[in-house]
């Protein structure tokens, strides 16, 4: 109870802090028109490309772009360093990261320990730091991701990366500490084998896995954490006792973009294998009805919920709640997506007024890092880094 009770105390705190923070309310508005191309306050700027060449060593793989963006790695990790620093003065559990976290967890799967290892070495960053980076999804991802099918059954997939809860507010100019650090790592990658691309992604320098991408041609996917009791934390846990027949989230994302052949493969996979994270998958296809959310807890699927644009169901929402619940109160970006998809109307659904919809608060809020929109069927795949002018919601 002691825990729960200080979790409570330092949402609560947060939550006065970004109120008083705030010019005036309101923190909603109408929704969004003429937002694309992007430009204005709300956009921060483009989002680089990088190639990941998997015919290279998984050591090798992303030396070139680590060579770029070590410094703001660097910078990432100490402020996370200066979060956990301020729980526990000591160091003694930074101690413990650098020391004993890579023998605690011990092999990761297929070559994602070698690619984090050669990060490491490429940045001068602990390995440990590195894999700490890696496991975030576990405990600290919200985000809104959006898949609609317009009248002629052509499917536009988007996503808002929000990220950084809890993790540091600077009272200074009303930001999260962590996403800001997040908006220079964040990068568009271009893997490939044999000279051609076999998905694209967007991602943060120095993660391994993949939380947003698509397979031209063939599905996109989106990852939003889902807040659980039996959450990643005790999948960890389980992991390091020796329980290891669960993927971690991002590597399954990874796998699936990289292996996977087609919609259907990628939703039975998704569907069934087990996870250390509860979470939602939203997947798109390329083809009429192909795109759902799917609910999962640790261990089993607990709900599929599809497109059916037969029974007027053209677009699935998903934010970081059951959709058979009501969202928190103070963070009800489902309504507001789903309000002005439906102001939208299927008729006008594109890739311009997907960016619209997630340009409009609190869909966009303060820890929106970027957003992405995929046009499967096209081969379009476009990411932009996001502000949010006050007055904007928190989260």
């Amino acid at each position: 109870m002691q825990g729960r009770s200080s979790l409570t105390f330092v949402f609560l705190t947060v939550a006065v802090t970004w109120a008083v923070a705030q010019h005036a309310p309101p923190w909603t508005e109408d929704c969004r028109k003429s937002t694309y191309p992007p430009s204005g306050p709300t956009y921060r700027g483009p989002v680089p490309w990088y190639t990941i060449n998997l015919d290279l060593p998984p050591y090798k793989r992303w030396h070139d772009l680590l060579t770029d963006k070590a410094s703001s790695l660097k910078i990432i990790v100490n402020s996370l360093k200066d979060v956990v620093n301020a729980f526990v003065p000591s160091g003694k559990i930074m101690q413990i990261v650098d020391q004993k976290l890579p023998g605690l967890l011990g092999n990761f799967p297929g070559p994602y320990e070698e690619e984090m290892k050669g990060i490491a070495d490429v940045t001068g960053i602990p390995l440990g730091e590195i894999i700490s980076f890696n496991i975030f999804y576990e405990f600290f991802t919200i985000c809104t991701s959006i898949i609609a099918e317009d009248k002629k059954g052509h499917l536009i997939h988007g996503r808002n990366m929000d990220f950084g809860i809890f993790l540091g507010w600077n009272i200074n100019n009303n930001t999260w500490v962590v996403t800001e650090a997040l908006k220079p790592l964040t990068v568009n990658l271009d893997f490939r084998r044999n000279n051609k691309t076999v998905f694209k992604a967007s991602s943060f320098a120095g993660y391994v896995g993949m939380l947003t991408g698509f397979k031209p041609g063939l599905f996109s996917l989106t990852l939003n954490e889902r807040f659980s009791t039996n959450g990643g934390y005790m999948g960890v846990i389980e992991w390091i006792l020796g329980k290891k027949d669960a993927m971690w989230i991002g590597f399954i994302t990874r796998a699936v973009l990289e292996n996977s052949t087609s919609y259907e493969e990628a939703r039975n996979i998704l569907i069934k294998t087990k996870i250390l994270a509860p979470a939602y998958f939203i997947l798109g296809g390329n083809k009429t009805g192909e795109g759902c959310v799917i609910t999962r807890d640790r261990k089993k699927c607990l709900d599929v919920h599809e497109l059916d644009p037969e029974q007027g169901r053209w677009y699935v929402v998903e934010t970081n709640y059951d959709r058979w619940k009501n969202p928190f109160f103070l963070d009800d970006r489902r309504t507001a997506a789903k309000m002005c998809l439906n102001h939208t109307t299927q008729d006008k659904i594109s890739i311009p007024t997907i960016y619209d919809i997630l340009s409009t608060k609190p869909v966009l809020n303060k820890l929106t890092v970027f957003t992405t929109l995929m046009d499967v069927a096209k081969g379009q795949f476009e990411t932009y880094l996001r502000d949010c002018p006050d007055p904007c919601i928190g989260w």
